[in-house]
Order: structure tokens, then sequence, then C-alpha cells
């Protein structure tokens, strides 16, 4: 077992993060050859202050209209991707092995906190699953690879928790959360998990071309 723990915390580790910074690359080179060949009007338009405008006022909880329409999704969903940024990063054994491997560190989430908002991620995905199969609005945009996704994003969190218990086992779990983390990782570039990169470009023409050309607001 220590072997394959070397193996996926070493050479699997360092592969994840070339496909993960390589495929980040790839799909902002793809976007901009797109926006070149298709769309060179649009840097005509582009503007960094309805840009900077239009991300500030949506990363504000219910500082949209469609937000406050829809309270319970909007708060499920900010808490869900704040969770998902912070619990990573703050997280006391992830910290450790920042400073073991690199020696930095910062500091870190309280171990009650953490648990909590550990939580919070697989919880949010049960209710988007639930969402997905009872709106039929969303039904019909849904596809078995969205459910996929949820069980992939919940997996290294519900798998964290476990690990950080010692529960019986811990070490067979301790190999499914680095494999599943590094799942994500690789994945996110690739699939509609991109959004997470690419949604301040979208958010950045939105703004432009409404607040611009439009000289409205998009929100």
């Amino acid at each position: 077992m220590h072997e394959l723990y070397m193996i996926v915390s070493g050479p699997m580790m360092w592969a994840t993060c070339v496909v993960f910074s390589g495929g980040v690359i790839y799909q902002l080179g793809r976007l901009l050859r797109l926006l070149l060949r298709k769309e060179r009007s649009l840097l005509s338009y582009m503007s960094l202050r309805y840009s900077l405008r239009s991300i500030a006022h949506w990363i504000i909880p219910f500082g949209t209209l469609n937000m406050r329409r829809n309270p319970l999704i909007t708060l499920v969903s900010f808490s869900f991707h704040i969770c998902l940024l912070i619990v990573p990063v703050f997280l006391t054994a992830h910290v450790v092995l920042w400073e073991e491997a690199w020696n930095i560190s910062w500091s870190c989430l309280p171990g009650p906190v953490a648990d909590g908002i550990t939580l919070v991620v697989p919880a949010a995905c049960i209710f988007f699953a639930w969402r997905r199969l009872r709106r039929p609005e969303v039904r019909f945009v849904s596809d078995p690879a969205d459910f996929m996704f949820l069980v992939l994003v919940a997996l290294p969190f519900l798998s964290g928790f476990y690990c950080c218990r010692h529960w019986p086992g811990y070490e067979v779990v301790m190999i499914v959360h680095i494999v599943s983390g590094q799942a994500l990782l690789v994945s996110l570039p690739f699939t509609r998990l991109a959004h997470m990169i690419l949604v301040w470009f979208t958010r950045s023409y939105m703004g432009s071309e409404f607040g611009a050309v439009r000289h409205a607001r998009d929100y």
C-alpha cells in the first residue's frame, strides 16, 4: 500500500499537474484562435471597465435579479463554489503537505470549520442531482455525464473527510482521495467543468457588450 501511495502522490501527481496546466493553456489558446479567426471585431468593444463591473456584480450573492428570484439555488450554488475553493487550499493536511514539499505555508481552517464546509460540497452535489431529476427545464438539458461530474466532485471531499478520522481502511480511502482529486483536475479543462476557468471571459464579454455597445446593464 505504501508503494502505491508513493506512486499516486509522486509521479501521478506530477503528471496530473502537467495535464491540468497543459489543458488550461490549450483551452485558452483555442479560444483565442477562434476569436481572432471568427470574432476579431469583438476585441474592438472589449472594455476593462464593464468587464470588471459585470464580474464584480455576478460574484456578489443575490446581486442579480435571477439570483433573487431563485434564492435556494443561489444559496446552494454560492456555498458550493466557495467551499469547493476554500477547503483544498486551507485544509490543515494540505497546508502541511505544501510545507513539507516546498517549505511554504499559510493559515489553516480550524478543524470543526473545515469538517463542516467539507460536507457542504457533497451535500450541494446531492441537491444539484435532485434538481436535475426533478426540474423539467434542467432535466431536459441533463445527460449521464452531468451526474458523473457531480460524483467526481463529491468523491475527493467525502474520501478526505473519511481519511481525516482514520476510520478503518483509511489507507485505501486515501488512495481513492488522491486519485479522485487527480481525476477531477485532469477532467476540468476538457469537460463542462471548464466553466470554472472560462466563466471570467464569458462575463467579460457579456459585460462589455451590454455596457460598451448596448449601454445597458447585463444584470
